[in-house]
């Protein structure tokens, strides 16, 4: 690349649906994944717009609408960076350094991810319907092989449950949005690879998906806690496993 910026996984967005929103995601998808990091610097606009198949207007909008959420800062005359929203530092460092229990990290996962679902199924247009199909459909082809990559699996599930938070439109959650996928990796790492888990969380994101589609505040709001209390049930169940396992 002319720049000398690292090439993290940029591709061609698909020339379909609302453009920026499809650029949100992508850089989105490679935040989660850590291939762009805090204080990585993104290509240039112009290189940007090249590498990804879009005008440079898209790209703008699009970093307009991640830093506005704190995910990405812009500073003239030397460029675009990836960030961590200084007020969510602590909660993360927390996060990863296990200081939070499974239990807490469900609590917020629920009360944060219950109203998103909500106002999710509230605003959703074709464009936001079309884009959740789309992160659907990428998790359920991951989920196919017998033996599916958990790490792959992890990425793609958080991939949804942000879409949805995105689609939420609330720019207060938004700000959120560095330190929920921490809380859902965290939780994620125990309850992916449990037996049966993908297969009853895949049936859970189809009823979400479909409250969402009939604009259903009520169903969708239902389904995601059913799905986050199933998860818990789950993880913590793993967790006195292990426990057991360790004093005997």
């Amino acid at each position: 690349m002319g720049s000398g910026v690292p090439d993290v996984g940029w591709r061609l967005v698909k020339p379909s649906g609302h453009l920026p929103e499809r650029v949100v995601t992508l850089i989105n998808e490679l935040i989660v994944a850590e291939r762009l990091k805090p204080g990585d610097r993104l290509p240039p606009e112009r290189e940007l717009a090249v590498l990804l198949g879009v005008s440079r207007p898209v790209v703008r909008e699009a970093v307009r609408e991640l830093a506005a959420r704190g995910q990405l800062s812009v500073r003239h005359g030397r460029g675009i960076f990836v960030e961590t929203p200084s007020a969510a530092q602590d909660l993360r460092a927390a996060i990863a350094g296990e200081q939070v229990g499974l239990q807490e990290l469900f609590d917020m996962r629920e009360v944060l991810e219950v109203a998103a679902v909500g106002w999710a199924a509230a605003h959703a247009t074709d464009d936001d319907v079309a884009a959740l199909r789309e992160a659907l459909a990428r998790l359920d082809e991951a989920a196919t092989p017998e033996s599916p990559d958990f790490a792959t699996l992890q990425l793609l599930d958080s991939a949804f449950h942000l879409k949805i938070v995105e689609i939420a439109r609330n720019r207060f959650l938004l700000k959120t949005v560095g330190v929920l996928q921490d809380m859902m990796h965290a939780s994620m790492r125990t309850t992916l690879s449990l037996p049966g888990r993908i297969k009853a969380s895949s049936a859970c994101h189809h009823e979400i998906l479909d409250a969402i589609v009939a604009h259903d505040e009520a169903e969708a709001t239902r389904a995601m806690r059913d799905h986050l209390e199933s998860a818990r049930t789950a993880a913590l169940s793993r967790l006195e496993e292990k426990r057991r396992t360790v004093a005997d």
